[in-house]
């Protein structure tokens, strides 16, 4: 990667947690799935690259800052439409 693509990890020792944070990132293609909420738990999409690794997990209605850090910032409009038409618990393959 480049000084523009760099890929940050950190890890938490003990409870195993990974964050990853992306300034940009280079895909052919990603999966998006909507999951449905429960009475005050609202509903949330994730995002996943071509080996289906987790990208982003965000609120539907909230989806700003999430792509933002994995670089679709400029696509976000684009993937507010396809995610308002999602069915939920459905995986759906979409080229940006």
């Amino acid at each position: 990667f480049s000084e523009n693509n760099n890929i940050v990890l950190v890890t938490h020792s003990l409870n195993c947690q990974v964050q990853y944070s992306f300034t940009k990132i280079l895909f052919s293609f990603m999966y998006v799935l909507k999951i449905e909420g429960k009475v005050k738990i609202p509903d949330y999409v994730q995002i996943r690259d071509e080996e289906f690794t987790l990208l982003a997990y965000f609120r539907a209605d909230r989806p700003e800052g999430a792509l933002a850090k994995i670089g679709l910032a400029d696509k976000e409009e684009q993937l507010k439409k396809i995610i308002a038409e999602l069915p939920y618990g459905k995986i759906q393959k979409i080229d940006l």
